[in-house]
């Protein structure tokens, strides 16, 4: 595609028409549950491993993974699928036509954090694997390898995304093996220690343990919400909502909890969540290559799916509207791929505290929309005026943006950081009854329909 020429439909951010809308109900189980299988399911189950036992500890999470997920898929699935939007684009009736970049900006930095994680997870994989198949030897130059895997993994990635959705549907149905060597993975480990795995007690368990289980279900709440900036761009490719409810719930949010119990697992008993640690140690040299392959083709589905969510948001931007679809790869890859280069061993050590910060926001977002789409408007949406961007238009407000969104999503951070500090886990009293996350949420969203009865008095925002 020409600069100045109509982007695919695929890769563009309008609306998609319902000839344009070809994935059923078992492609988008397929991509979705590829996306959400990677390396960062075990990195979960390590944090709460530090809190609970392998069986409370799964149920935690289980339950955690699919309230955050029917919090997504109540704040983005009707608009996204109803008209084929992205994530970005259903924020425009809350946000308005200009204030939506705030949404956006927790898009791409929340994704642009992910793909980091994931790609430097796959270079040091790789790394390892090359090393336990005598191709180099262990030492100075295979940290050296590190920064050029990443760029290999980032070629890789804009290669197979040059073909739009499609490249990402391919990415998932090469990949969805990996789904189940890690369930393989994970019965290896319960067969082989299961004595020792019940047996096992969490290294930082409170004395309460009801804050301990509400912590399970709260790092699995935060899990989900991470998906809200991946959602719109596959959903849209379904033909009507029947076709994504089983799909999201099972396909996304399934995957998160069974495939964490491997790092449940490998932290509780042998105090690592890394597989290419413990199975060396569980099967010998064959299971460590096996799951070193795993490992490092685990990631490609959640990055591709992440890079093209990215894509399609920065299409909402008028100047970038008719780009060419490269040059959008492009921008959303290369912050990856310098983090990779520079500083992967920083990124590293400060990721939690970033996920953090970006992860309290998440929450108070689909609080703002829910109450928006269901309660305000009532499925009432002006899809003409989501791209309109001129004083008069419904989704204008002042000057394309909404105070009301702004002080909610303010608000629901606010309450967030009151009931638990998402650094040092510091928590007020009633955030074992509550959690953080769903107060968050209810809180965004209470603020936001009453701080909107004084927009709706004014004329503004497009309600009847």
């Amino acid at each position: 595609m020409t600069a100045g020429a109509n982007p695919p439909a695929d890769e563009s951010a309008w609306p998609l028409l319902p000839k344009e809308r070809t994935w059923g109900s078992a492609r988008l189980t397929l991509t979705l549950a590829t996306t959400a299988a990677a390396t960062w399911c075990y990195l979960i189950g390590e944090s709460v491993a530090g809190y609970l036992g392998f069986i409370r500890g799964g149920l935690a999470l289980a339950a955690g993974c699919m309230l955050g997920m029917l919090l997504v898929l109540l704040a983005a699935g009707p608009t996204c699928v109803r008209f084929g939007i992205d994530s970005v684009a259903a924020t425009k009736p809350q946000f308005g036509s200009r204030g939506w970049v705030v949404p956006a900006a927790l898009q791409a930095v929340s994704i642009i954090g992910w793909n980091s994680l994931l790609i430097i997870f796959f270079a040091k994989s790789a790394v390892q694997l090359c090393v336990a198949l005598g191709i180099i030897n262990l030492g100075s130059h295979s940290t050296a390898l590190v920064p050029a895997l990443t760029v290999l993994a980032c070629a890789i990635i804009f290669t197979a995304l040059r073909r739009g959705a499609t490249g990402v549907s391919l990415v998932s149905n090469i990949l969805v093996a990996h789904v189940f060597i890690g369930l393989w993975m994970l019965y290896l480990l319960v067969s082989h220690r299961w004595p020792e795995l019940v047996a096992a007690q969490p290294a930082n368990a409170s004395p309460n343990r009801l804050w301990n289980y509400t912590t399970g279900i709260e790092l699995g709440i935060g899990a989900t919400l991470s998906w809200w900036p991946y959602i719109g761009a596959m959903i849209r490719m379904a033909p009507n909502g029947r076709a994504i409810v089983l799909p999201v719930m099972l396909g996304m949010a399934a995957p998160v909890p069974l495939l964490s119990l491997i790092g449940l697992a490998g932290a509780l008993v042998l105090k690592s969540s890394d597989p290419t640690e413990w199975l060396r140690i569980v099967g010998g040299p064959a299971y460590a290559i096996i799951s070193l392959t795993f490992v490092t083709a685990a990631n490609f589905g959640t990055t591709t799916a992440g890079i093209y969510a990215s894509a399609i948001g920065l299409r909402n931007f008028s100047f970038l509207q008719r780009r060419r679809w490269t040059t959008l790869l492009g921008l959303t890859i290369a912050p990856v791929a310098l983090v990779g280069i520079f500083i992967p061993e920083l990124f590293f050590a400060k990721f939690g505290n970033f996920l953090a910060l970006i992860g309290v926001a998440f929450a108070p977002l689909c609080g703002i929309q829910i109450v928006d789409y269901f309660v305000l408007r009532r499925g009432r949406i002006d899809i003409r005026a989501i791209y309109a961007d001129q004083r008069g238009q419904p989704y204008y407000f002042w000057r394309g943006i909404n105070p009301a969104a702004i002080i909610a999503l303010g608000a629901g951070c606010a309450t967030y950081v009151a009931l638990l500090n998402p650094l040092s886990y510091e928590s007020a009293a009633p955030y074992p009854y509550l959690t953080a996350s769903l107060p968050a949420a209810t809180a965004a969203g209470v603020i936001y329909f009453l701080t909107s009865l004084a927009v709706i008095h004014a004329g503004r925002g497009g309600y009847r």
